[in-house]
């Protein structure tokens, strides 16, 4: 089966879609908690390495879907890495929310 150039693009940005507002939720629960302890550092760090070889995959074949959902993702994940490592170094509060 051959599929235009442009279903190809429409499959890959719903699937790029998904896949980056999938982060959302964590990014505002975490925010909203102001506690990030129940994510792993080195699980996103080697995510966000991940995320950084597909964006320069996508930008090496052209990829708009791709360069555009781990750009993107790759932001939401720095955003939760950051906020982990903010919230981590307050000081433990006696009352969780």
């Amino acid at each position: 089966m051959i599929l235009s150039e442009w279903t190809v693009t429409a499959v890959g940005s719903v699937a790029a879609a998904f896949t980056t507002v999938a982060f959302v939720p964590q990014v505002l629960r975490v925010w909203r908690l102001k506690h990030a302890r129940d994510i792993s550092r080195p699980t996103f760090v080697l995510f966000s390495v991940g995320l950084s070889v597909w964006l320069v995959y996508g930008l090496l074949i052209s990829s708009i879907p791709v360069i555009v959902a781990n750009a993107v993702t790759l932001v939401l994940a720095a955003v939760i890495l950051a906020l982990k490592t903010r919230f981590d170094r307050r000081p433990e509060q006696s009352a969780m929310p």
